[in-house]
């Protein structure tokens, strides 16, 4: 499946605030559902280097119009990209299904009541560090051992504990979320690894930085390098790919399917 990414951020890495206004947001997810796009992935907080946070009720106050707008006019799934349990719940209440946690690595247990009572699909992602910040803390001797052990006492520890089942849960091992490029590179190339715990496995690649310390290329040169990253991921067993240009890893990612 594919995830198409839906930014309504004045401050996104990708899209600068193109999507900022409610229905320009609006459109342009339902142009990633014509494009082949099975979830929509809506986001109101950027989690780039150097973002600033965002009140809750300013995160509210963009997202909910957009979901609420959206769940009556596709059938794609709508995922909510928040690291608040208020603005997940909202979300979830008005037509949102997934909650995509990028601080998933956390004490709190507030959000994971909120995905239990609503029975919502949760993506579990890795990242070592607070998710605001993307730079690696420390370089891990074993990252895909690391990502492994944290998805282990994710799954069987605490979410089930919190009354999540393993049905509802999707696994992201964060690529770019205080990683090095050595590190990113040693999980794309591991990915199958996570396929032992037999739960959809999500990659997000889509225009990240890590693309340009390898190759040099700009943010709007970097597609090349994230369609060879999906269509590899493909082959590694991995179940849904995140991604900014829709229609070309569709594409993509179907003839690497008909090819394995």
């Amino acid at each position: 499946m594919v995830m198409g990414i839906v930014n309504v951020t004045p401050d996104s890495f990708s899209d600068g605030g193109k999507y900022f206004a409610a229905e320009a947001a609006v459109a342009h997810a339902l142009a990633l559902v014509e494009q082949g796009a099975e979830i929509l992935d809506i986001g109101g907080e950027s989690t780039r280097p150097g973002a600033h946070p965002v009140t809750e009720d300013e995160e509210l106050r963009r997202v909910i119009p957009v979901i609420e707008k959206l769940a009556g006019r596709t059938k794609a799934a709508l995922s909510i990209d928040t690291m608040k349990p208020r603005v997940a719940r909202a979300a979830l209440a008005v037509g949102a299904s997934i909650v995509n946690d990028v601080s998933a690595n956390r004490s709190d247990r507030e959000m994971w009541q909120v995905v239990s009572e609503f029975q919502a699909g949760y993506v579990v992602m890795h990242a070592p560090v607070s998710a605001g910040t993307s730079q690696p803390a420390q370089a891990s001797a074993d990252v895909v051992r690391e990502v492994g052990e944290f998805f282990s006492d994710r799954l069987i520890t605490l979410l089930n504990e919190s009354g999540i089942a393993a049905e509802q849960v999707v696994l992201d091992p964060g690529i770019g979320f205080g990683k090095t490029l050595g590190e990113n590179l040693q999980l794309l190339s591991g990915l199958r690894n996570f396929a032992k715990w037999r739960r959809p496995v999500l990659l997000g690649v889509s225009r990240k930085s890590f693309i340009e310390k390898l190759t040099g290329a700009k943010l709007n040169e970097r597609l090349p390098a994230s369609l060879a990253c999906a269509t590899l991921a493909v082959k590694s067993g991995v179940n849904i790919i995140r991604a900014h240009d829709v229609a070309e890893t569709v594409q993509a990612v179907r003839m690497a399917e008909a090819i394995v």
